[in-house]
């Protein structure tokens, strides 16, 4: 058997494992086209269209205007059009992205899909994210923390990104999202509230990940996300959205958090 072959049937394995009866039509209705909603502010700005388990997790953060916000992997910029449209233009967004490419991307969002009041407020930065809890320690009152995942749905519909998946990538993945979300609570201000997230199938990208940190970091502790999405999956620290049940949306993991004053 050829090393390609045996990464495909790795993921099928490890996902049949953990999804047990349930895989099947997960499985099915991974491949399908998604379920996404249109966010478009005015007539005259361009419209985007997000699915709608990432328009609950950014709303899940419970912005209000004024408050100082990080949006710390914000590309390509759906969750963030959804934060600035909380703020209303009070406040600050700060929409990060290490990725040059990913950046443009983002800024393009911004520019043509919200109104300029609204983006006064923006300011579009590409540092690494796991700096953040050095240089802007206790900075902000809400985080959003959408983190690089494995992207499991993506991955199950492109040949040569399933070739190469395997498990030992999940777990450096975890490691990478541990690392940010570490980052993310030293830039958090006392009282504030986070919410990481990430479209993985994988509970050690997912709660386990939340759990690390949760564990270390005492002043954090959790929050229960109410009113879920109807067919979401309510984990042991966060709300799993994922499309078998969810009538297409996702998959959406996000859990939030607090600091403790």
């Amino acid at each position: 058997m050829t090393n390609n072959y045996i990464c495909v049937m790795e993921f099928f394995d490890y996902f049949e494992q953990l999804y047990a009866d349930r895989w099947p039509a997960l499985l099915e209705s991974l491949k399908g086209e998604g379920c996404a909603t249109k966010l478009q502010f005015a007539d005259s700005l361009e419209p985007y269209f997000l699915d709608e388990a990432s328009v609950f997790a950014a709303n899940a953060l419970g912005v209000q205007p004024g408050m100082d916000v990080l949006d710390m992997c914000a590309a390509p910029g759906g969750k963030s059009l959804v934060i600035a449209s909380m703020l209303k233009g009070e406040g600050s967004l700060q929409c990060n992205d290490r990725s040059p490419d990913r950046r443009l991307r983002l800024q393009h969002v911004l520019e043509n899909s919200l109104p300029e009041s609204w983006r006064s407020i923006i300011n579009v930065t590409g540092y690494d994210g796991v700096k953040f809890g050095m240089h802007k320690k206790e900075c902000y009152d809400r985080i959003l923390l959408d983190a690089p995942c494995s992207s499991d749905r993506h991955v199950l519909n492109s040949p040569s990104h399933l070739e190469v998946w395997s498990v030992k990538r999940v777990k450096r993945l975890s490691v990478e999202q541990g690392s940010l979300l570490a980052s993310a609570v030293d830039a958090l201000r006392p009282g504030g509230e986070l919410v990481y997230g990430t479209c993985a199938l994988s509970p050690l990208e997912n709660d386990a990940v939340v759990a690390k940190i949760l564990k270390k970091r005492k002043m954090m502790e959790f929050v229960r996300i109410e009113d879920m999405p109807d067919g979401a999956d309510r984990t042991e620290l966060g709300v799993h959205i994922l499309p078998d049940k969810a009538h297409g949306c996702g998959p959406i993991y996000c859990a939030k958090m607090r600091k403790i004053v």
